[in-house]
């Protein structure tokens, strides 16, 4: 092969193999509040109610709706993205995007400019049916700029077949779908899948969970969450890469071993119980 993966000519044939050491591979995660400000708008709603009484609102209308008080993506508002990021010989980082203090437009430019910078290996859970239509919905409604995740072609040949909103190719790997055979019945949560391999899964918090926290004030928790979930999902993709053949059984263990070690270096406690929790 003549160039690195996810920048091959359009001549050049398409990898067979990922090669986490040779080319980045970017896990993501996001968590997500209703977005107050934008009910608010669109219900004509006093600003003089508050933040929890316009969400309950709109979760009651959205129960009467469809009998899910789950909010369509276009009003979830991010509050925490977070990362893998896995390239070169030994590069391994974990973290999440911004600080606590950066509103919803930073976050959202930050990860669209690793996307510009890298071009990466988008690897998600649930990414194609929540993370991305989340994450491209609020930036456009943000005004921020996404050129290289949205590219399909028009300037950059090498993604005329294979682009990050191609559900069928693995320019970005939704890999709960790709797990599934792109059926929802046989859609499996990360959790379950996570504690099953040997991961440590979720400890203490869901998504549903994030907006009391959010209220609470507890957004530093949110983002620990939102850490060890992206873990999980990382965790469950290089087994999924030695399943595919792509990591031998060394390679693995030596995978593992990084991230073990990468969690036991970084400062909270988050990750001395999520450690403490991973069986093998």
């Amino acid at each position: 092969m003549r160039c690195a993966i996810l920048r091959w000519r359009h001549a050049d044939p398409l990898p067979r193999f990922y090669n986490l050491r040779m080319y980045p591979t970017l896990i993501f995660d996001i968590e997500t509040i209703p977005d107050v400000a934008g009910l608010r708008r669109l219900h004509n709603l006093p600003e003089t109610l508050a933040d929890a009484e316009v969400a309950k609102w709109a979760f009651a209308q959205q129960r009467i709706k469809n009998g899910s008080e789950f909010l369509p993506t276009y009003l979830q508002r991010v509050c925490a993205i977070s990362c893998v990021l896995r390239e070169g010989n030994d590069k391994l980082a974990v973290w999440t995007l911004g600080e606590e203090s950066d509103d919803e437009a930073s976050l959202l430019q930050k990860f669209f400019d690793i996307v510009e910078r890298k071009t990466p290996q988008l690897v998600s859970w649930n990414g194609g049916g929540f993370d991305l239509p989340v994450l491209i919905q609020r930036g456009l409604i943000n005004g921020v700029a996404a050129s290289r995740l949205l590219e399909t072609g028009a300037n950059d040949r090498a993604f005329n077949f294979d682009h990050y909103l191609n559900r069928y190719k693995e320019r970005h790997l939704d890999l709960m779908d790709f797990l599934a055979l792109y059926q929802a019945r046989a859609s499996a949560p990360l959790d379950v899948m996570a504690k099953l391999c040997g991961f440590a899964g979720k400890l203490g918090m869901d998504g549903s969970k994030v907006w009391d926290a959010f209220q609470r004030g507890e957004l530093a928790n949110i983002r620990a969450y939102c850490e060890t979930d992206v873990v999980n999902t990382y965790l469950v993709f290089i087994r999924f890469l030695a399943m595919r053949g792509e990591l031998d059984a060394t390679q693995y263990a030596n995978e593992t071993k990084m991230m073990r070690d990468k969690l036991a270096s970084l400062p909270g406690p988050h990750w001395k119980e999520y450690l403490a929790a991973w069986a093998h």
